[in-house]
């Protein structure tokens, strides 16, 4: 796995992190240092750390089922990008919300955990890509901090209609990067 589908995959990723954030972004009056750091802080450190649980998974199952890692990796990056898709075209799911704190310790940890959930899904399927560990996890972690960031503020600026495109997006980008690893492994084989 080169760099630009790491990166790809990144960025698809990062994307329920970031309208996350533009939701949390629609309900302060002022952004603040603090706001971005916790955003930053904990959705790109969750979305790092469950590639790494993840990949851990994977690399004890990997060399049982390499004969099937191109099926298993596109299932699960389609299922995972299905998903965000189908999540896009329903409700909120109470993102929006406010509470009197949107960016208490205890609401941003289940947020974090919560959007991070298909990065565990996509950290099994890494080992069996031979993608570079250090490389896939710091830039998920990173594209999801820098992206989160950036939508608390877009959040801010441009409004609620901004989170079901993101997820648009990196359904898209998700499903998109399950069909290269398909056909790449089908076609080079």
């Amino acid at each position: 796995m080169n760099f630009s589908a790491i990166l790809l995959l990144a960025l698809g990723l990062a994307m329920d992190a970031t309208a996350v954030a533009a939701a949390r972004g629609l309900s302060v009056p002022a952004i603040r240092a603090r706001h971005v750091l916790l955003v930053a802080g904990f959705f790109g450190g969750a979305q790092a750390l469950m590639p790494v649980i993840g990949w851990l998974l994977g690399a004890r199952i990997g060399p049982r089922v390499q004969a099937w890692d191109h099926w298993i990796a596109f299932v699960l990056l389609a299922f995972v990008g299905g998903k965000m898709l189908w999540e896009a075209r329903g409700d909120d799911g109470g993102e929006g919300e406010t509470t009197a704190d949107p960016f208490a310790l205890s609401s941003m940890f289940v947020l974090a955990i919560a959007t991070s959930i298909d990065a565990l899904a996509v950290g099994i399927t890494l080992p069996m890509l031979n993608a570079p560990f250090a490389i896939s996890v710091v830039t998920i972690g990173v594209v999801t901090a820098l992206l989160s960031a950036a939508g608390l503020f877009a959040g801010r600026r441009f409004g609620a209609m901004l989170g079901k495109r993101l997820d648009l997006a990196g359904g898209v980008v998700l499903i998109g990067l399950g069909f290269k690893i398909l056909l790449e492994h089908l076609v080079l084989s």
